[in-house]
């Protein structure tokens, strides 16, 4: 069992733009004043930057293009309806905006298949969007998956129940908790957990000061700390620059990367470096098209794949 991977899924968008469905509760997203070809421009620009840094450390980079007809605008972000399980399993996750659903797909599937990979079994969860219930793949979990716990900040795209039946499934141990943010002088929910904090191997980074309620935030210290991971703190301010939306992945020789965003490196202190540099190096790239407009970063991109070679 590994917490890491050196294999990622990534999808190059065709019609990225400001999704105005998610941008509801994701107080990430900003409207940029550009035409929507220009910013798919510069996000697919952004995008083929970042994959030809994690393929030059030695990460192995499926790439899959977006489908035109399906007028998907975050398909730039796959973490969000599947994912990959060491045992050949894979889940498929119900989407909170409507238009995010297409993406959706069984052709990625099979292609993963054909270039070698095993499926044993498809855990779908997509019939819970009849109900109105979302639970957003890593987005919504973070997966320690060498100590089995489900890590869960609770939101519009975070079910509960849900997540329990995840859990049950998946014989992950649930790690429940509610993250917030200040929108316009009010606490709100964080949309997606994987915002606000990152499990790597030996360490975790985490915006403690979100989780409002003390025994919550306690809760999860005391988990963490049990694992043996060390604590990264970040602040409210550096989580806005998406420095808790970092991936830790193999390159070259099973050599371990943190990867983050530019704005993400550029918002942390000179200590915070030298704490996550004690575990791994850095590997950063400008995604600020993608984090002004999608509301997501680095992680978000990148769909670890965990399945058994056939």
């Amino acid at each position: 069992m590994s917490q890491t991977t050196n294999t990622i899924l990534m999808i190059r968008p065709v019609h990225f733009r400001m999704n105005e469905q998610t941008a509801v509760n994701n107080y990430f997203q900003e409207d940029l004043d550009l035409k929507n070809a220009e910013i798919n421009a510069k996000a697919q620009e952004e995008f083929d930057a970042f994959v030809d840094k994690l393929r030059a450390v030695g990460v192995s980079v499926i790439v899959e293009n977006d489908i035109k007809a399906l007028n998907a605008p975050d398909s730039i972000f796959p973490n969000n309806w599947v994912s990959f399980h060491e045992n050949g399993d894979v889940a498929l996750y119900p989407m909170f905006a409507e238009n995010r659903r297409v993406e959706r797909r069984e052709d990625i599937l099979l292609r993963l298949e054909e270039a070698g990979f095993k499926i044993e079994n498809i855990i779908d969860y997509t019939e819970a969007e009849n109900e109105g219930v979302f639970l957003e793949g890593t987005g919504s979990l973070l997966l320690d998956r060498i100590n089995k716990k489900a890590y869960c900040a609770l939101s519009a795209r975070a079910d509960e129940d849900l997540f329990i039946e995840f859990c049950e499934d998946f014989d992950y141990a649930p790690m429940l908790f509610t993250a917030f943010q200040t929108v316009e002088g009010k606490r709100l929910p964080i949309y997606h957990t994987n915002v606000m904090m990152c499990l790597a191997e030996k360490f975790a980074v985490i915006c403690l000061d979100s989780i409002d309620d003390k025994k919550e935030r306690k809760s999860i210290v005391k988990s963490l700390k049990e694992d043996g991971k060390s604590i990264i703190a970040i602040t409210e301010a550096q989580m806005h620059h998406f420095a808790g939306n970092m991936l830790q992945v193999q390159g070259h020789l099973n050599q371990r990367y943190l990867v983050m965003s530019k704005a993400a490196h550029d918002s942390l202190t000179v200590a915070q470096i030298n704490d996550i540099e004690k575990h791994c190096p850095i590997l950063s790239s400008s995604l600020e098209t993608i984090e002004t407009c999608g509301g997501g970063s680095a992680r978000c991109m990148m769909a670890e794949v965990f399945l058994p070679k056939a």
